[in-house]
């Protein structure tokens, strides 16, 4: 996915950037980079791979030759970013988080219209932050260009652009992803995660709208194109990517979460001797359960992460399954003889709860009851680069319906999406048997909405329903 994080200050901000960008590396494991300018200096810019070691020790060593009263940070799961961008609307600095579906036709629009080359390839691919440049300096102004860059992708695109004056700061065009302004004595900053410049000394000030592009400066976060009515804003960012102490909209992933897990509990009947969280995002949500259902919260095993933080971190899937089976550690006291159930966030692919589950029963668990926190997942997300699945057909729901109804499968989606449908019924049947777990059950989509305490019109839901 990604995150980024901007500042505009009086005085030297480097340290707010790269502390501030730190704060994102929850949201990408693949490259991270800052930019700064200072009027003697100008813009500087270092980038780095990430995939093998922490954003900060990268970093550090850049930290004493940088310098600048502006500056933007990224974390990336793509390509690398900040881009420095020199054109006829002058100088600047651009960092971006969200897909751009049809690249390929707006490449081809770029040279229709005279430009010859995109010279920031990854892995042989049109560099999606520069393409945006692209479609900002086609335009007269650089809010100007934003909003049209907005208009002409599909997909979902927010961004931090820094001139040698301040920062624009804008939110995807239907507000899929968050940019949140907070703002202390001489500084205000542009950021993914609100939970990031906390510890900074910044207090919240606003959420920007969906569309919405403003600029930033010392003094403040200046609109220049008003927001849209129309919000979709990524529901998956309460349920899994977002951090526990970040607020969206009003409401904090912490707090989601725990009404997430009591909404489980409440449709469920299932006797077990203690209830347990998929370290991270599953914790919450099985407290939440464990309060509402009275069943007590233990952890029969621990996450080593000293070395391991992210399970997908590695390329390959293979990699990625023994590592998530690696880091988890059995307490075999807290497992031999018990009935377990364990609550995670969601079931992408199945690899790794069926690793755990298997785990679990080996160590000597008695039943291990599975509870999510979302509905099956049935569509790739096209909005935000979440998965690196290729296909739907990766997704455990969409393999386990293509074997009941074989060629119609597609046509039939819409009664697998159906809490009450016998459909429905029979896909988590199979999925609990192949998956080799006591019983299953997922989170339904009309108490998910309601966790959030949001409109379901304000909210993407798209992987779990294939709605717009």
């Amino acid at each position: 996915m990604g995150g980024f994080f901007g500042v505009a200050g009086k005085e030297n901000c480097v340290n707010d950037v790269f502390f501030g960008t730190d704060y994102h590396c929850h949201l990408g494991t693949r490259r991270g980079g800052m930019a700064v300018w200072s009027e003697e200096d100008g813009f500087e810019r270092a980038i780095h791979n990430i995939e093998n070691a922490p954003f900060r020790t990268k970093f550090e060593n850049d930290l004493p030759t940088m310098k600048g009263n502006l500056g933007i940070g990224v974390i990336s799961d793509t390509e690398p970013q900040p881009m420095l961008v020199r054109s006829h609307l002058g100088e600047f600095a651009i960092v971006t988080v969200g897909r751009i579906n049809n690249i390929d036709e707006l490449t081809q629009k770029a040279y229709t219209a005279g430009t010859s080359q995109f010279l920031e390839m990854s892995g042989g691919k049109i560099n999606p932050t520069e393409l945006t440049a692209w479609l900002i300096n086609s335009q007269a102004s650089i809010a100007d260009g934003i909003r049209y860059a907005q208009q002409s992708i599909e997909g979902s695109m927010s961004m931090l652009v820094m001139t040698a004056k301040g920062i624009y700061a804008a939110r995807d065009y239907q507000g899929r992803t968050p940019v949140i302004i907070g703002q202390k004595a001489g500084a205000v900053c542009a950021a993914s995660e609100s939970s990031s410049f906390l510890n900074l000394g910044y207090r919240h000030l606003r959420d920007l709208g969906p569309g919405e592009i403003a600029f930033i400066t010392p003094e403040g976060a200046e609109t220049l194109k008003k927001p849209l009515q129309k919000m979709r804003i990524c529901t998956f960012l309460w349920v899994y990517f977002g951090y526990p102490s970040s607020t969206y909209e009003g409401i904090n992933v912490e707090a989601m979460r725990n009404r997430c897990g009591a909404m489980l509990a409440k449709r469920d009947s299932v006797t077990a001797d203690t209830v347990s969280g998929v370290p991270d995002s599953g914790v919450a949500h099985a407290i939440g359960y464990s309060n509402a259902s009275g069943i007590p919260y233990s952890r029969p095993y621990i996450k080593y992460t000293p070395t391991w933080p992210r399970s997908f971190m590695p390329q390959h899937q293979s990699q990625r399954n023994l590592i998530a089976q690696m880091k988890l550690i059995p307490i075999e006291d807290m497992i031999r003889g018990k009935s377990l159930i364990m609550v995670d966030d969601s079931l992408v692919r199945g690899t790794q709860m069926k690793g755990t589950a298997k785990f679990l029963f080996n160590t000597g668990a008695k039943d291990v009851h599975v509870r999510l926190a979302c509905p099956p997942i049935l569509f790739g997300c096209k909005y935000l680069n979440f998965s690196r699945s290729t296909s739907d057909m990766d997704l455990i729901a969409r393999r386990i319906i293509a074997r009941m109804e074989g060629e119609n499968s597609e046509q039939r989606l819409d009664a697998y999406a159906d809490p009450d449908s016998p459909e429905y019924k029979a896909m988590i049947d199979a999925i609990c048997q192949e998956q080799g777990f006591s019983s299953l059950r997922y989170h339904r989509l009309d108490d998910l909405v309601a966790s959030t305490q949001l409109p379901a019109c304000s909210l993407c839901t798209y992987c779990w329903n294939g709605k717009e």
